[in-house]
């Protein structure tokens, strides 16, 4: 078995693995998934005022005049921000830096909702994802040019090309870090 080979194959064996930290991640990052709709609905669990006391908090919602119009606008932010972040840290394909955007407009606008001098939640955040998009987009496009031009003039599969521009750290930790 050649060294090509034998790497194809241990890079087949991390994704088909069965251990028991593999289990109980996938058991866990599955159980968040299909959870999410409940998740949603904890905003109704948050009374209608201005002024929300509790034992750990409080928190005065000044801007939107109620806890639970804030409680509801950001789950519609972080459920789906969730949901990208859980798909961008396991995503195989080349492509998956372009999920980057996507994450950097709902951590804005998370942000943004949070902030309450601002006085409209969802305006002009464009202007702020143009630097993430002008180094993101061309990554992507730069990376799949150089795909099919190899592709053109090699004789390797697309799965091939794939497998040999992807990132693979070896754990969630490391592909966090590799991002900072």
């Amino acid at each position: 078995m050649t060294n090509k080979q034998q790497k194809l194959k241990d890079q087949k064996s991390w994704f088909l693995r069965t251990d028991n930290r593999s289990i109980v991640i996938g058991t866990f990052i599955a159980v968040f998934i299909a959870s999410t709709p409940y998740l949603f609905y904890l905003y109704e669990s948050v009374p209608d005022q201005k002024v929300w006391d509790t034992l750990f908090f409080t928190y005065d919602s000044k801007y939107y005049g109620s806890v639970l119009t804030v409680a509801w606008t950001l789950t519609g932010k972080i459920i789906p921000l969730s949901l990208i972040l859980i798909w961008f840290l396991t995503c195989r394909h080349w492509w998956y830096h372009v999920l980057i955007v996507p994450i950097a407009m709902y951590s804005f606008q998370i942000f943004t909702i949070l902030n309450d001098d601002l006085r409209y939640v969802d305006s002009n955040q464009i202007f702020y994802l143009i630097p993430i998009m002008a180094i993101v987009v061309p990554s992507i496009y730069l990376i799949r040019a150089k795909m099919f031009d190899k592709l053109n003039t090699a004789n390797k599969s697309l799965q091939e090309l794939e497998d040999e521009f992807m990132i693979k750290p070896t754990s969630l930790w490391g592909k966090i870090k590799q991002y900072f």
